[in-house]
């Protein structure tokens, strides 16, 4: 058994990918077990680096360092991409009350860690504290970005020594998760929350609020429309509407712009149920037409866009109806989107087409439609934003009362570059189209790296730290963190801007970035509503949480 000992003990490549795998594939697995019916899911990860670190496993520093911040640079580029489609869209409408209410909830937090420094005399550090924050707040990301500011303090001299924040981190995350959960339980009680009544509210509401799609088809009875073209009667009635077909006479047609149309002539249109009204009274009348006449002649098909030379153009630079084609919707993560010359494309689209065989293989081949390219990952797009985020990161920004510039760092940069890219990447020619699985498991790689590394380095001073340091004080300090913000915010919610509690468990599970609250929302609603909520202020709590750690540790440390 030398060769294990010799293994165990001696610095090398092996010994360090052994800790590491064994770190990581047992923290996962006990990440699944369930308590009380929640998980910590990969956070596990620590708290075993922890223990390994605890009992003498330790790595050289600058391996170390070097793992801990790549694991960071890859999990928070990955949420950047996810989310950088839906950021700003996510500002709209009623996005725009859930935003607020979210980073009211981000500033309460830090407001709260600002109060406990000076209500404890500064008995417990601001570095400290501000790695309590992020483990009250279930946020890895801010984690990694205070560590990142407190790297470059220590490089300009500022501080002499790195304080092992991580075990703030540490002791306040178990209790962060169960705080946010009681929270959500303690809204629920104080306003006798009936989840029949919520449901029936919630289903009410989607009711109103639909853009729902509806194909109708209208016998042209006008004279407002007789004899004009396809793109005349488009600015006469100003809605958004496509026609897939049109039945003259006894022939079946795919129409164009200049199409004319005639009284007396049938068309299939494809619109919205809120313009369909609209539409019907200046055409004509709505009838009941079978259409299986004109699959002899045309048919509709769903084709992916799979070759990237058509990623950033826009659906009118394709001239599909000069091939005899019509595009009536495209399909974008699930979502329906009413076909416009504007609409900007991209690799993964679905875009819904009308024609004959013969035109429709012709466009087959020129958008792509080859799923297989869609598994092939864009390793490019990765590194080249990577590369930016770090470009990016490093700038310095000159803040008034700041001891130093303020910088986005390895976490802020990548986030913003990834943010952007997955939003108007296509206009570079960069395919940002990843698949779900594909962008989890580059995510899940980059967080349990860091969580690994966060906890290896943090094993030795772990235990002393919690039984004979302040480790009950922290963990107080992070309860506050976690459920007075929550309370508050959670509370003026329901009372005052009267938000279903469905949506409202989503809006606080997504304001402290946190998984494990989102599966106990959804288990208890039966419906997405909470992952609606979640999502719409994930990407904005994620971007100020990760901001708001580096300020707060360059302006009081």
């Amino acid at each position: 058994m030398e060769w294990l000992t010799s293994l165990l003990n001696e610095e090398s490549i092996a010994r360090i990918i052994l800790v590491y795998a064994f770190v990581i594939s047992l923290g996962v697995m006990l990440g699944k077990v369930k308590i009380f019916g929640i998980s910590l899911g990969v956070t596990f990860v620590l708290f075993v680096g922890i223990a390994v670190g605890h009992f003498g496993f330790t790595i050289n520093d600058e391996v170390l360092h070097f793992i801990r911040e790549f694991g960071l640079i890859l999990f928070i580029f990955s949420i950047g991409l996810q989310v950088g489609p839906g950021f700003f869209s996510s500002f709209k409408e009623g996005g725009m009350k859930l935003n607020l209410l979210a980073s009211v909830i981000v500033l309460l937090s830090v407001a709260t860690t600002i109060g406990l420094y000076y209500a404890f005399s500064g008995r417990i550090p601001m570095a400290m504290l501000v790695g309590i924050l992020s483990g009250a707040v279930t946020n890895t990301p801010g984690l990694g970005a205070a560590q990142e500011a407190l790297r470059q303090l220590h490089d300009a001299g500022q501080i002499t020594e790195i304080p092992q924040i991580a075990l703030g981190y540490a002791v306040a995350y178990p209790l962060g998760v169960m705080g946010i959960i009681l929270s959500l339980i303690f809204i629920r009680f104080i306003f006798k929350i009936n989840f029949a009544d919520e449901t029936k509210k919630l289903h009410e509401a989607n009711e109103s609020n639909a853009e729902v799609f509806k194909v109708i088809s209208i016998k042209v009875q006008s004279k407002a429309v007789d004899g004009k073209n396809l793109s005349q009667i488009h600015k006469l009635i100003g809605r958004k509407f496509v026609v897939s077909r049109q039945l003259s006479g006894n022939t079946f047609t795919v129409p164009n712009g200049k199409t004319i149309i005639r009284n007396g002539d049938i068309i299939r249109v494809v619109t919205t149920e809120a313009d369909a009204e609209a539409i019907i009274a200046i055409m004509g009348e709505e009838i009941e037409y079978d259409w299986k006449e004109s699959e002899n002649k045309m048919i509709s098909r769903r084709i992916v866009i799979t070759r990237s030379v058509i990623n950033g153009k826009t659906l009118g630079s394709l001239k599909l109806r000069s091939v005899n084609v019509n595009c009536t919707r495209v399909i974008r993560s699930g979502f329906d989107l009413l076909a416009n010359p504007n609409l900007v494309l991209q690799v993964g689209d679905r875009v819904v087409v009308v024609g004959d065989p013969e035109s429709i293989k012709r466009v087959e081949t020129m958008l792509g439609n080859t799923l297989k390219r869609l598994d092939e990952p864009h390793i490019i797009t990765i590194f080249v934003g990577i590369f930016l985020g770090i470009l990016f990161g490093s700038i310095p920004i000159f803040i008034p009362g700041m001891p130093m510039p303020v910088k986005l760092g390895l976490a802020g940069g990548p986030l913003v570059v990834a943010i952007l890219l997955g939003r108007f990447g296509s206009k570079l020619k960069l395919i940002t189209y990843t698949t779900q699985s594909a962008n989890l498991m580059l995510r899940e790689i980059g967080i349990t790296l860091f969580l690994a590394s966060v906890g290896l380095a943090s094993g030795g001073k772990f235990v002393e730290t919690v039984v004979s340091g302040n480790g009950l004080l922290w963990i107080l300090c992070g309860f506050i963190i976690t459920t007075l913000p929550l309370l508050i915010v959670g509370i003026a919610g329901r009372k005052f801007m009267k938000l279903n509690y469905y949506t409202l468990m989503g809006l606080l599970s997504g304001s402290m970035t946190d998984p494990p609250a989102l599966a106990y929302s959804n288990s208890i609603a039966g419906n997405d509503a909470p992952s609606i909520s979640y999502s719409t202020v994930y990407p904005l709590t994620m971007f100020l949480r990760v901001i708001l750690a580096q300020i707060l540790i360059l302006a009081f440390v």
